[in-house]
């Protein structure tokens, strides 16, 4: 039936749809009490955003401002580049919930996926808008098609680096405790020598992996007790076939020689250095090799086990930790932010950069970590990490000023990734 009010009625909305689209301006001019750059607080500073870029960034009167760009008042608030969590495994959830066994033996693939996708809003709603996820832990490459997921916009997330299964030494890794006649998976790829740990390598930068992942040490000596699992030559061959693609090798590390290994083999960045000393710091630094603490974990793992920080005794974990972050200050070693987010709640990632201040760090060192310091030191630093024309717009406007009380970092009002809008 013809209406005569349905051509009009058309007509109207067609246009009011058009005139929304064109007075749409696509800057917007975020207007905060104070701007982090990455690396220094500037007061009275805006920031202009244009599409996925940033176009300028400063005193208000040295930006210029196009007709009817949308203004954002951002009141007592400050604003930071997007933060960068330097060590997570968005397919594993806290322990004191699931065992990693269980984890790794019980649920499935389809509900670790699931669970991956509730973890990715909660980091990207913290204010990380990017991770580095060290390790799939049982579920292959699981995390590369997680990652096209975020990139396809099918699901929100922060931009992802991926290790995809990480390279365990036979018999090193869990889970554990099987009897010899029970296979059962393993939560990373075991590899040997150095022709298999090359072909290893090759197959897993070909499957989509940006970074390669290797156990330089584990709990498999007596009683045990972690220790060293491969050569420095095995190391060095990982190093050698990655680095010829373009892509970094990581170390989980934790004893003194697995350390000193895994440095003198041209790895990145190690991953929990517990047993690192001042000597080795030293060669750290001077072989511009970083360490990723992840002191949230030590944390978390020893809570789990029925410590009360603040009414228990500080145990020996926690006391070596607190004087490796002390020496590896006095070092000059370069130290990410990476809390190993998964161990506990993701979400949480700020909990790292408090106990960084806690252990030793300024708010403002802390705050470099994880912006400027992880861009750089994860290659990232032409487009993420700083306030500055060009750059993506990964940005973040928090509550108060982190400066001056890290915990700032937990009031998150604003989150742009890319431009886009997500909280």
């Amino acid at each position: 039936m013809n209406h005569p009010f349905i051509l009009p009625l058309l007509f109207f909305l067609f246009h009011h749809t058009i005139a929304a689209q064109v007075s749409e301006s696509p800057t917007l001019l975020l207007r905060p009490d104070r701007v982090f750059d990455g690396n220094t607080m500037h007061q009275n500073w805006s920031v202009l955003v244009e599409g996925a870029y940033i176009r300028a960034a400063g005193p208000e009167n040295s930006i210029r401002i196009p007709t009817g760009t949308r203004i954002l008042e951002l009141t007592d608030m400050t604003v930071l580049p997007g933060l960068i969590e330097g060590h997570s495994h968005v397919l594993l959830h806290p322990y004191n919930e699931t065992s990693w066994n269980d984890q790794v033996l019980v649920e499935s693939e389809a509900e670790r996926v699931i669970r991956a996708t509730g973890h990715l809003r909660a980091t990207l709603e913290a204010g990380f808008t990017t991770i580095r996820d060290l390790g799939s832990e049982g579920a292959g490459y699981a995390d590369v098609g997680i990652k096209t997921a975020v990139e396809k916009g099918l699901i929100p997330g922060p931009r992802m680096l991926v290790a995809g299964p990480a390279i365990v030494a036979s018999g090193s890794y869990g889970p554990k405790g099987f009897a010899p006649h029970v296979q059962v998976p393993k939560g990373a790829e075991e590899a040997d020598g150095v022709e298999q740990l090359q072909k290893v390598a090759r197959i897993q930068i070909g499957n989509g992996a940006d970074i390669v992942k290797v156990y330089a040490d584990y709990r498999w000596g007596p009683d045990g007790t972690a220790k060293p699992t491969f050569t420095l030559e095995e190391l060095q061959a990982v190093v050698r076939t990655a680095s010829s693609s373009g892509r970094p090798v990581v170390a989980h590390a934790a004893t003194p020689e697995g350390i000193r290994r895994s440095v003198l083999a041209g790895v990145e960045t190690i991953e929990h250095g517990d047993g690192a000393d001042s000597t080795l710091f030293v060669l750290m630094a001077d072989r511009e090799v970083a360490w990723c603490p992840t002191l949230a974990a030590a944390e978390a793992i020893l809570e789990y086990r029925g410590w009360r920080k603040g009414v228990d005794p500080e145990p020996e974990r926690i006391r070596v930790k607190k004087q490796a972050f002390r020496m590896a200050l006095q070092s000059g070693v370069t130290i990410c932010a990476g809390g190993d987010a998964g161990v506990f709640s993701h979400g949480d990632n700020a909990r790292e950069l408090e106990l960084m201040v806690e252990y030793g760090m300024t708010p403002v060192q802390a705050l470099k970590a994880a912006t400027s310091v992880n861009a750089r030191v994860f290659h990232l630093e032409d487009k993420l990490g700083s306030i500055r024309a060009g750059m993506l717009a990964d940005i973040i406007a928090v509550r108060g000023n982190p400066a001056a009380d890290i915990h700032a970092l937990r009031q998150v009002e604003l989150v742009l990734k890319n431009g886009q809008q997500y909280k």
